[in-house]
C-alpha cells in the first residue's frame, strides 16, 4: 500500500536543472497571488506554420480532469490552473481559485505548489471535493523526472492552506470520488512510453499499488502508448483513450473505451462485457472507432453523459501533427453509446489539433463550447470561443453563439466544471500561440455570457469583469 510520504527529490525540467534539494530552495506554497495570470508555454517543436502547440495554457491539458467543481453546500466552485509569478514570467505555480456565487466575487488565488522552475503546463493541477468538503488538488508530474503529489485543504471548502499528502510518479491526474467508497484516480506513467495507470484510496491517504490499464502493443512494436479522458456519473467511472503506434505520440489514433462501477475491480465494455486488464491486445473490444488505416491522428477533449447515463466522447481528428493548411481543417466528432452501439457524428471544424473546449449536455439538450472560429492567430492553438448546440443527442449540430470577439489573442482549453453552475460553468486561457504574450482567464455561463478573471488584485476578493 502506498502511504503518507516525504523526503526529498531533485526536480528537473525542460530548461532547468538543479542540484540543490527542492525543499531547501524557497516556495511560495500556501500564499496567496496577486491575481489570476496563466502560465504561457511554447512546446519548442516548429514547422513553416508555427509550433505544434503553444500559448496560453494555464487551463491545459485536456487530460488533466478535473479542473474545476461545484460545491453546493457552500455555493462555490473551485477551480485550478497552472498560474505564473508575474506578466513576463515563464515560472509555473499550481494555483487555486474560488468563485462565491453569492457574493459574484472571486477570492485572491493560492499558490499550492511552486514548481520551482518548472515552465512546463503538463505539471498543471487537477482537483477533487471530497464527501466531507476537503478539496484535493493532484499536482502532475512529469515522466519520472519530476514527481507528482497529492494534496489536502487544512480546512473543508477553504483554500487558505493545504497539506502534501503523497509524493508519486503520476501524471495527467484524473480523481474521481466517489461518496462512500473513497477516490478512484486515472492518470498516466512513462515506462518510457505512456500507459495509462490508475489506483484507489478509501481516503486519499492510503492508496492501492498502481494498476495498469492500458497498454496495447502490435507485434512488431516495441513501445505502447495512450492517452485518455474521462468522466463519473454517480459509481460510473469511463475513460476513453486513444492508441500510439509504437509508442509515437505523432501518431495517435482510434478510440476505445472502457467503463467501472466498482472502483476498478472490474472494467467492462460499454455492454457490460467483462475486459482483463491492462489491455493489451490489438483485437481488443475497447475499440469503438478505427482511425489507424485512413492515416488520421486523434485528439481526446471531453467526456459527458445522455440522460440515460451513457457516454459520450467530445474529439477531433485530422490528418497529420503538424499546423497549418497542409493538414487542413480538424474535424470535431462525438461518439455517443445510445445504448446498443456506438453511433459518431461531426460537430464543426478547426484549424488546430489543439484546440481544445468542453461538452454539457443537459436533459435534451447537447452543447459544445470550443475556440472553433480560428481568429486571430490562424492556425495557432486556440482562437475565439463559440458556443454549438445539438438537440437531436449529436447527430445534428447548429452554431448558436460566438462567445468572444475581437480578441486580441488566442482563447484556448475551455474547461467545465463538474456540477457547474451559473454563471461559472466553464473557465479558460487566453494568449497568443505566436509569441509570448501575458495570459488573462475567464469564465462564462451556460448562455454564453463572459467574464474576465482580475488580473491583478489587492484585495481578498474582486468582481470579475463582465466582457461585451
Amino acid at each position: 500500500m502506498k502511504t503518507l510520504l516525504a523526503g526529498t527529490f531533485f526536480l528537473i525540467s525542460i530548461q532547468f536543472a538543479f542540484s540543490q534539494k527542492a525543499e531547501d530552495q524557497p516556495g511560495r506554497n500556501n500564499q496567496k497571488a496577486d491575481g489570476y495570470k496563466g502560465i504561457w508555454f511554447t512546446l519548442g517543436q516548429f514547422s513553416e506554420y508555427g509550433d505544434k502547440y503553444s500559448g496560453g495554457l494555464g487551463t491545459y491539458t485536456a487530460k488533466h480532469v478535473p479542473l474545476a467543481v461545484y460545491a453546493p453546500k457552500v455555493n462555490k466552485t473551485f477551480f485550478v490552473y497552472g498560474g505564473t509569478t508575474g506578466e513576463q514570467d515563464r515560472y509555473l505555480l499550481c494555483m487555486i481559485g474560488s468563485y462565491d456565487h453569492k457574493k459574484k466575487k472571486v477570492s485572491r488565488p493560492t499558490v499550492v505548489y511552486d514548481k520551482k522552475g518548472v515552465d512546463d503546463p503538463h505539471d498543471n493541477p487537477s482537483v477533487a471535493l471530497d464527501e466531507n468538503g476537503y478539496i484535493w488538488v493532484f499536482v502532475s508530474g512529469r515522466g519520472n523526472g519530476r514527481p507528482g503529489f497529492k494534496y489536502r485543504s487544512e480546512q473543508p471548502y477553504s483554500i487558505d492552506g493545504f497539506d502534501q499528502i503523497t509524493e508519486e510518479t503520476m501524471t495527467y491526474p484524473q480523481p474521481k470520488y466517489i461518496p462512500g467508497q473513497g477516490f478512484l484516480n486515472l492518470f498516466t506513467k512513462y515506462s518510457g512510453v505512456r500507459e495509462l495507470y490508475f489506483e484507489t484510496s478509501p481516503d486519499g491517504v492510503t492508496w492501492t499499488e498502481d494498476q495498469k490499464l492500458a497498454g496495447i502493443k502490435r507485434p512488431e512494436d516495441k513501445n505502447a502508448g495512450h492517452y485518455q479522458i474521462s468522466g463519473q456519473v454517480g459509481e460510473k467511472v469511463v475513460t476513453f483513450f486513444n492508441w500510439h503506434p509504437n509508442g509515437d505520440v505523432d501518431q495517435r489514433t482510434n478510440l476505445h473505451y472502457l467503463q467501472t462501477t466498482d472502483m476498478g475491480k472490474t472494467w467492462t465494455t460499454a455492454d457490460g462485457k467483462e475486459v482483463a486488464v491492462p489491455v493489451t491486445d490489438m483485437a481488443s473490444p475497447t475499440l469503438v472507432k478505427e482511425y489507424f488505416s485512413q492515416g488520421r491522428n486523434v485528439y481526446l477533449k471531453d467526456v459527458d453523459f445522455d440522460s440515460n447515463g451513457n457516454p459520450i466522447a467530445l474529439y477531433l481528428h485530422g490528418p497529420g501533427h503538424q499546423p497549418g493548411p497542409e493538414n487542413g481543417l480538424r474535424q470535431w466528432e462525438v461518439a455517443h453509446w445510445n445504448g446498443s452501439a456506438w453511433e459518431n457524428y461531426p460537430v464543426a471544424t478547426s484549424d488546430h489539433n489543439y484546440d481544445m473546449g468542453s461538452l454539457f449536455v443537459k436533459d435534451n439538450e447537447w452543447m459544445v463550447v470550443a475556440p472553433t472560429e480560428n481568429t486571430p492567430q490562424p492556425w495557432g492553438g486556440g482562437g475565439e470561443v463559440v458556443q454549438w448546440k445539438s438537440t437531436d443527442q449529436g447527430k445534428t449540430w447548429a452554431r448558436a453563439r460566438q462567445i468572444t470577439r475581437n480578441s486580441p489573442r488566442n482563447h484556448n482549453y475551455v474547461r467545465k466544471v463538474v456540477g457547474g453552475h451559473d454563471p461559472f460553468y466553464y473557465f479558460w486561457a487566453d494568449g497568443d500561440p505566436g509569441k509570448f504574450s501575458p495570459s488573462h482567464m475567464y469564465f462564462g455561463d451556460s448562455q454564453g455570457t463572459v467574464w474576465e478573471l482580475p488580473y491583478a488584485m489587492t484585495k481578498d476578493w474582486a468582481r470579475p469583469v463582465k466582457r461585451k
